[in-house]
């Protein structure tokens, strides 16, 4: 299950039984093992949506470069080994530069620094670098990166982890007719929810997975949500409910 308020609205997060609706669940595509579906889970489940909402919107592997902003998150993670396993040429933008070695072992073609997309600008429109943008962080970072997507392209936004805010110009809207693309993995209707496994099972790298996964007792959940608002984790961390 992913979103529906689980954990917010509902009870039931970080348990070893949860009572839900029925029609709030995924079948686990044969492919995963029960570890591997967790490791996805809501952030893998999300990171599939944005792929899927930039291939409608034309995205196909050209060689231009696909940026992927917070690139060393959860998302962010499960986003490179996408696209790169779907071929494409992919730009990881991080604010940790020990994390080069891992993210280019997930598929990444260049990293680029957080400061580079972060800083303020005063153009309406830059130098054309992205066919298509899968953006966690928003802000200035968000803003920089509809400026810098090429003609015809289009960014997926699905996160707020430096901003809640967006100050842009219309202008690569209008002028290159890119596009903005929203993406909600919380109230996603079922019939995308299942095509979005069903890509995962078919398009994710299990190697790549495995790679960014760490398991942790459920005694470490709240040592571990410190460091995820510090940004000291990277990928992917499972909670073993039974240790």
């Amino acid at each position: 299950m992913n979103g529906y308020g689980l954990g917010e609205t509902h009870w039931g997060g970080y348990t070893q039984r949860q009572r839900l609706r029925s029609e709030w669940l995924v079948p686990v595509p044969e492919t995963f093992t029960l570890e591997q579906a967790m490791a996805i889970g809501t952030a893998g489940y999300t990171a599939m949506l944005c792929v899927m909402a930039l291939e409608e919107a034309g995205l196909v592997p050209d060689g231009n470069e696909v940026l992927v902003t917070g690139a060393g998150g959860g998302v962010g993670s499960v986003a490179v080994a996408l696209l790169a396993g779907l071929g494409h040429r992919v730009a990881a933008s991080t604010g940790r530069p020990e994390l080069e070695p891992y993210l280019r072992a997930l598929g990444a073609d260049r990293i680029v620094a957080r400061s580079e997309l972060a800083r303020p600008a005063d153009l309406p429109l830059e130098e054309e670098r992205w066919s298509g943008v899968i953006d966690t962080v928003a802000g200035e970072t968000l803003a920089n990166a509809l400026r810098q997507t090429r003609y015809g392209g289009a960014v997926a936004a699905v996160g707020v982890a430096s901003s809640l805010e967006l100050t842009t110009s219309m202008i690569p809207l209008v002028v290159r007719g890119v596009r903005l693309l929203g993406v909600d993995c919380v109230m996603c209707p079922m019939a995308r929810r299942l095509e979005a496994w069903r890509r995962l099972a078919q398009d994710l790298p299990m190697k790549a997975l495995d790679s960014m996964t760490s398991v942790e007792p459920l005694g470490n959940v709240l040592k571990l949500a410190e460091a995820i608002l510090a940004g000291q984790i990277r990928g992917r961390v499972v909670i073993d409910v039974n240790a």
